[in-house]
């Protein structure tokens, strides 16, 4: 196996010069460079990641944190994923999932391994036990999503509010008054997005003077079914839906359809905060607000690699909304 000393002879320099080049501790000009890459293409050197890591003190690996033992990966969540990974590719750094639970031990052992320069945070709760151990062990990080009280601390996230009153909106639009609400069962409250979004859909139903109905369901296909199939009968007077899972959604509209109701004739369907993906995955093709997950991901990517290389400026803070996009699933009440 060739060693530093063969690189170094074959290309003609000394051994700190080829250190610097694996290293990267050093500027080295770039005539200079080639010849030690060159040197060691042609010799097959390996470099060592773990060294180099040592060496410069750091790792170029930002983790983020999602909680796959309490939620399913989503096609929306992926969009955050690899976006946020395209943009720290582009920045010199590599982006890993870290698939923990929301329990602090792990990060515990994520800060003294020193395996990651810093975190990004997903499926954040109000009150988020992940943050404050992170601050304590003195972890850079950046949330897509927030706090109750996401003050000085770097983050972005989904205007789940604005986005709850605006699929509400729409469908009022349309001569709706009784919109019922589907969420994820199995969910806590205080998850941040969760929380804002049916905080808002009551909001704005006691606005309208209409009725606020909420309804969990399971994040999968065959409680989304169970649920539209029976959803007519245990509630009769609902002409529209919000529905706030992703996971449930097309299970929910089979059901319906095979208890004989019409969508959107009999049944108007809103889902909130998805992706083409899925909406394309029903019949008829669902209508949904958007979920800014390819933007949030860059952005996310954004405050932490600012918080990496520009600690001492303000904390990137940013909330983007849902965007409508209409589908075949919503249409005026039945008479």
């Amino acid at each position: 196996m060739a060693t530093m000393r063969d690189v170094a002879e074959h290309a003609g320099v000394s051994i700190a010069t080829v250190s610097f080049v694996v290293n990267g501790t050093k500027h080295v000009t770039d005539g200079t460079r080639e010849r030690v890459e060159t040197a060691m293409r042609d010799l097959g050197f390996r470099r060592n990641p773990v060294g180099a890591a040592l060496a410069k003190g750091r790792t170029s690996i930002i983790a983020l944190l999602f909680p796959t033992l309490e939620r399913t990966l989503s096609h929306t969540a992926v969009e955050f994923f690899t976006s946020a990974a395209r943009r720290a590719r582009e920045r010199g750094y590599d982006l890993i999932l870290w698939p923990i639970g929301s329990d602090v031990e792990h990060i515990d052992v994520l800060a003294r391994g020193g395996l990651v320069d810093g975190v990004i945070l997903m499926e954040v709760k109000l009150a988020d036990p992940r943050v404050s151990a992170l601050a304590t062990n003195n972890v850079p990080f950046a949330m897509i999503g927030r706090t109750a009280d996401p003050s000085g601390l770097p983050y972005v996230d989904i205007d789940m509010a604005t986005s709850a009153r605006e699929a509400y909106e729409h469908l009022a639009a349309l001569g709706h008054r009784n919109i019922a609400y589907i969420y994820s069962e199995g969910v806590k409250y205080d998850h941040g997005a969760d929380a804002r979004a049916r905080s808002a859909y009551r909001e704005v139903a006691a606005a309208h003077g209409d009725p606020a109905t909420l309804i969990p369901c399971l994040e999968h296909p065959t409680a989304g079914r169970e649920l539209g199939a029976r959803f007519a009968a245990d509630h009769p007077d609902a002409t529209a839906v919000i529905l706030l899972n992703e996971h449930a959604a097309p299970g929910f509209l089979t059901g319906l359809a095979h208890a004989g109701v019409r969508v959107p004739e009999d049944l108007s369907v809103l889902s909130l905060g998805s992706s083409d993906y899925m909406a394309a995955m029903t019949d008829p093709p669902m209508s949904y607000m958007r979920t800014p997950g390819p933007e949030l991901g860059r952005l996310g990517a954004d405050a932490i690699l600012q918080r990496l290389t520009e600690p001492e400026d303000p904390p990137l803070q940013e909330l983007l909304p849902c965007e409508y996009v209409p589908g075949a699933t919503m249409a005026a009440p039945r008479a």
